[in-house]
């Protein structure tokens, strides 16, 4: 006899223990092969709770034990999706950001012996119908495109399309501090220039808003304690490096250097750990004499394993963008920039997430075995009506080269 379900509100103080186990039941990997864990830190709302909008919705059997058999969470923020051309008063030519209201829907896990009983698509479609219910004009969710059971969930009987296929780029932060710039005489020096949170919000919205993606709130994520800063690359011999320093977003891209880069820094460590479980005993051994090497020999520079069979942290690199012939170079300087934050803040791993076809993807220092070539973001339209017609249908929208990923739901 099958068990009846009900889906409701996730409650912490009720629910916490009971949704950690489920998450461990379901990360189970096969047997003989290396998974992925995740470790909340003891927090399930950890990965939403810093939008503007969440919910954590979770499926409970009605028996006498009333265990919890599935879980989903979500949340909604206002990004743009689109640009629209505009005329200023001086009659100057650019483009202005279209802004949904955009939900995002993850973390979607049905108990191994509850499967095929519709408990995934129920949750799903709850979700949507809170989504709904706050505004939200489209929905989408991120899955790997060959975990075959949730893209025919979404695509097939959930009704979305697919949509784009970033690619997570990761890096392994060694035991050695890494010099920015690696010795080319020919290439001039290059300066790091941290901005305030004020500064790389003024910045990022004159340059970068019109980016898919790109959240509204811009502000709310660059003033986050887990926003660990926003930093410039620049010639050295520009004006913004010396003694006259920063004056301004307006001021610093209306006489730009020919090159130059951004990106800012997140703080994943303080979210979640990850580990990786079912490696071999060689396989664990090689990790920690490469480190030993490393730590050792600090001036040989050797590229070190990262210990990642233990629960390990990561920095998130977003807000990545540039412009000029340098600017790839110059996104290598500040993902060095980076790795030694990550160094100092004792995490395993680097990451970031850009476009198939994102110029600056050159620039980023990556393991090609640590990283995702092609993740898979799937779309749904929820609203009958467009709050911009600029844009029109937005699941139809080709990609564009750049996608702005919001820190906050990776």
């Amino acid at each position: 006899m099958r068990e009846e379900v009900v889906v409701r509100e996730f409650e912490p103080e009720k629910d916490g223990e009971r949704v950690e186990a489920l998450e461990r039941t379901c990360e189970v990997g096969p047997s003989g092969e290396m998974s992925l864990f995740t470790d909340l830190l003891g927090d399930p709302l950890s990965r939403v709770r810093r939008s503007p909008a969440f919910l954590m919705l979770v499926a409970e059997t009605t028996g006498t034990r009333r265990d919890i058999v599935g879980v989903v969470r979500g949340c909604i923020k206002t990004a743009a999706v689109g640009k629209k051309p505009h005329r200023s008063p001086s009659g100057a030519k650019h483009h202005t950001p279209v802004y949904t209201k955009l939900a995002y829907l993850l973390g979607l896990r049905v108990s191994p012996a509850h499967r095929r009983m519709g408990i995934g698509l129920n949750l799903v479609q709850r979700m949507e119908d809170w989504f709904r219910s706050k505004g939200a004009e489209y929905a989408y969710m991120a899955t790997e495109r060959d975990n075959e059971a949730s893209v025919r969930l979404f695509t097939g009987r959930c009704g979305y399309t697919m949509f784009r296929s970033p690619a997570i780029l990761v890096n392994p932060v060694f035991a050695h501090h890494l010099p920015l710039q690696r010795g080319h005489r020919r290439r001039p020096a290059i300066a790091v220039v941290r901005l305030s949170p004020a500064d790389a919000e003024a910045f990022y919205r004159l340059r970068l808003a019109t980016t898919e993606f790109f959240p509204r709130d811009i502000d709310a994520v660059l003033h986050n304690p887990l926003s660990l800063g926003t930093f410039l690359a620049v010639p050295a011999s520009h004006p913004v490096a010396g003694a006259a320093g920063w004056s301004g977003a307006d001021s610093f891209l209306a006489d730009s250097p020919e090159s130059w880069a951004v990106l800012s820094v997140w703080n994943c460590k303080d979210v979640f750990r990850l580990e990786v479980r079912g490696a071999g005993w060689w396989q664990r051994g090689l990790a920690q004499v490469s480190r030993a090497v490393d730590r050792a020999l600090p001036f040989l520079r050797l590229p070190s394993f990262p210990d990642i069979f233990r629960p390990f942290g990561l920095y998130l690199l977003y807000g990545i963008g540039g412009a000029g012939t340098e600017a790839a170079e110059m996104v290598r300087v500040l993902c060095r920039h980076a790795h030694n934050m990550a160094r100092e803040g004792g995490c395993g791993v680097v990451a970031a997430e850009v476009a198939a076809e994102e110029p600056l993807r050159q620039g980023i220092p990556h393991w090609r075995r640590l990283s995702c070539a092609e993740d898979l973001w799937c779309v749904k339209r929820l609203a009958e009506d467009y709050s911009d017609g600029a844009v029109g249908d937005w699941t139809r929208a080709p990609p564009g080269k750049s996608i702005f990923v919001d820190p906050r739901e990776f």
